[in-house]
């Protein structure tokens, strides 16, 4: 069974009370999200493997700690999941970013991919799935579908709010993939939002409704 991790960080923790206060602007949502998801980043990528090499430094030569691979891939889950591609960026500039683009069917809540766009040799890389909301789990479980049967096999999800039940299925669906969220809510009301949430991530990071 995969593992969940809720990373309870004070600084993350202030900054996702701001992003559910239904007065925050676009603007402010769009920054805090953004520095939420490089902060989430060093908890993502903290079993990073690395190697020694010989450095000289001002002083004298010795063996320090570089990075075995520099392959990683962020697919953000359109359309939401863009939000969070900077913040990690700019913790991990090197990695290549693809895109997997879904939407709900408004009968169904059922996740419809319509768009899959990958940089070369993703299957050999580290790849973080982001999406700010995991709420039914459908998205995610879809995503990570579509990357696995692509032959990538190295894949951990990352949200930001999380209900128990996309929490459940995720893991039904994907024993494999590790999830990190900034918090897990209480669960998911008749229209499958999460509580308490904070609104439809997507409207509230582009401004629309």
């Amino acid at each position: 069974m995969s593992t969940l991790h809720v990373l309870n960080h004070p600084l993350i923790a202030h900054k996702l009370t701001h992003m559910r206060d239904k007065t925050t602007s676009s603007q402010e949502f769009r920054e805090l999200l953004r520095e939420i998801a490089m902060l989430m980043g060093y908890e993502v990528t903290r079993d990073m493997p690395t190697k020694m090499v010989e450095v000289e430094t001002p002083i004298c030569t010795g063996q320090f700690p570089v990075l075995k691979s520099q392959n990683y891939t962020i697919v953000p889950i359109l359309r939401a999941g863009l939000g969070m591609v900077d913040g990690l960026q700019t913790l991990i500039p090197f990695a290549h970013v693809g895109h997997i683009g879904m939407y709900r069917d408004e009968v169904t809540r059922e996740p419809i991919e319509y768009y899959y766009k990958m940089p070369e040799h993703v299957a050999e890389s580290t790849i973080i799935v982001v999406d700010p909301m995991l709420a039914t789990g459908g998205s995610a479980v879809d995503a990570i579908d579509a990357l696995k049967k692509r032959g990538c096999s190295d894949i951990r999800l990352m949200n930001l709010v999380a209900a128990p039940e996309g929490v459940k299925r995720v893991q039904a669906a994907h024993p494999d993939v590790d999830i990190y969220v900034a918090a897990l809510d209480e669960r998911l009301n008749e229209d499958a939002y999460i509580v308490p949430g904070l609104g439809d991530a997507g409207d509230r990071i582009f401004g629309t409704k």
